[in-house]
């Protein structure tokens, strides 16, 4: 069972976390969960250029976290799936807690 775990884990560290691994990335993945958009629109929403739009897509298109179609001469971007803005939404609920509970913890140092 370890070695099965420890195959996933491998691959989801390879995957997922390396997709992640770059905040514009996961703000591109939030603007998508709101609907297609091409690579254009991307830029303007985000106020980013285009070739680091397109450096960063290709990074989640390779990890099948975006879905691609073309339409006409423009290529329009996707969510592959929804419960990865469920999992950065839970991520970002931890880290709130956990700087909630520091800042709590400093505030009681400070006071002693």
């Amino acid at each position: 069972m370890f070695t099965n775990l420890e195959s996933e884990v491998t691959q989801l560290h390879a995957e997922i976390c390396g997709g992640l691994a770059d905040p514009t990335r996961i703000l591109i993945l939030y603007e998508l969960a709101t609907g297609p958009v091409n690579v254009t629109e991307l830029c303007n929403l985000l106020n980013i250029s285009q070739p680091m739009i397109s450096r960063h897509l290709k990074i989640l298109r390779e990890r099948g976290m975006v879905n691609t179609e073309r339409r006409g001469t423009v290529i329009v971007y996707s969510l592959a799936d929804e419960r990865l803005i469920r999992a950065l939404d839970l991520l970002r609920a931890v880290m709130r807690d956990a700087l909630a509970r520091r800042a709590a913890l400093v505030q009681a140092i400070s006071q002693d």
